[in-house]
């Protein structure tokens, strides 16, 4: 008996080896699965800080870019809200990380004066053919036979937009502080409108309100707009309202090389930019996945437009936007699962 269990017994010698085998196989097996994580999170524990423009209807692309980094596994810190000429210079200075919304050409003496391609990152598109410029109720359009913004100088057509009563055309602006303003601005003067118009500045989503019942009260409106923006779905081009083209082409700063003639001949006065993300050169440098997700992140004008119109419907809250930003994501979760996956191989 006692021979029978001697028999069931190992080796002392075999019993450790088995033993060293066993603990060497799980810690290369802990290793591999630590290394696979590594490789799936390469942004594991680093945290970035985005951020975002005082437009609310910018949440949307800024949350999907965030959400990608996440994956990633980088420590995603909420948005903060700063105008675009401190944003860029927050980012160049390493304050924060990056910014999903910079418009090109339109921000290019924000991006020199921050340190341009020195501190700065700018590669890819992330939404393309953004378009800008000043619009007309089509009514007073067409019973006055207005097509050109340069018609204003008369003071006749420019007191049909007048708002306040002081002779003038009000033109609902732009925030200041944002790119459209030194546009508007240098416009005034190019095309000698100084003494017939008024640019009307202040909060854009509460100028842009007034504006819109005012269409609805049958008063004629002068304003400016993009997209991809609600706007346009409000107050649509052909329809409700008309653009008005420019007397010649005319851009301030890093823009004035630009014409902003269309090959169709028209002219509206602001080139078509691209929307790219603008980051911390030090922190792409630094984590070349996260650069590379930037490159590549695509977003169409169209998808921002229907959300940012679903926004303007009330689905506003930030519940309802990032119910939006989820819904993209499943929409075109081969898509974004391609762009982590390119990124995760460029940290390898």
């Amino acid at each position: 008996m006692n021979q029978a269990l001697n028999h069931n017994r190992l080796p002392t010698a075999t019993a450790s080896h088995w033993l060293r085998t066993a603990t060497m196989a799980a810690g290369i097996a802990l290793a591999c699965a630590g290394a696979s994580a590594a490789s799936d999170q390469p942004g594991k524990g680093v945290k970035v800080s985005p951020l975002k423009s005082s437009i609310a209807e910018e949440s949307f692309q800024t949350l999907i870019v965030m959400k990608a980094l996440e994956k990633l596994g980088y420590d995603v810190q909420p948005f903060q809200e700063v105008e675009y000429p401190t944003a860029h210079v927050a980012i160049a200075n390493g304050d924060a990380t990056f910014l999903a919304t910079h418009w090109n050409p339109l921000h290019a003496d924000y991006y020199k004066n921050a340190g341009g391609d020195a501190k700065l990152f700018r590669k890819g598109v992330y939404s393309d053919n953004a378009a800008q410029g000043y619009l007309i109720d089509k009514k007073t359009a067409d019973e006055y036979k207005i097509t050109n913004i340069g018609q204003l100088k008369d003071p006749k057509i420019a007191k049909l937009f007048d708002s306040d009563g002081d002779g003038k055309a009000d033109l609902t602006g732009c925030t200041p502080g944002w790119g459209c303003e030194a546009v508007i601005e240098h416009h005034l003067t190019a095309y000698k409108l100084r003494d017939t118009v008024t640019h009307k500045q202040g909060t854009y989503s509460a100028l842009i309100a007034d504006t819109i019942s005012r269409y609805k009260a049958g008063k004629p409106i002068l304003y400016y707009t993009w997209t991809p923006y609600w706007v346009s779905n409000v107050l649509k081009p052909g329809k409700d309202v008309v653009w008005l083209e420019v007397p010649f082409s005319s851009l301030p700063g890093e823009q004035a090389k630009f014409d902003t003639k269309l090959p169709n001949g028209k002219n509206y006065g602001f080139v078509v930019n691209k929307q790219q993300i603008v980051a911390n050169k030090a922190f792409t440098d630094k984590h070349p996945d996260a650069g590379k997700l930037f490159e590549l992140m695509q977003l169409p004008v169209g998808d921002i437009s229907a959300q940012n119109h679903m926004m303007s419907q009330g689905q506003n809250k930030p519940s309802d936007i990032n119910r939006h930003v989820d819904g993209w994501i499943k929409a075109h979760q081969k898509t974004f699962d391609g762009w982590l996956e390119q990124a995760r191989a460029a940290a390898r």
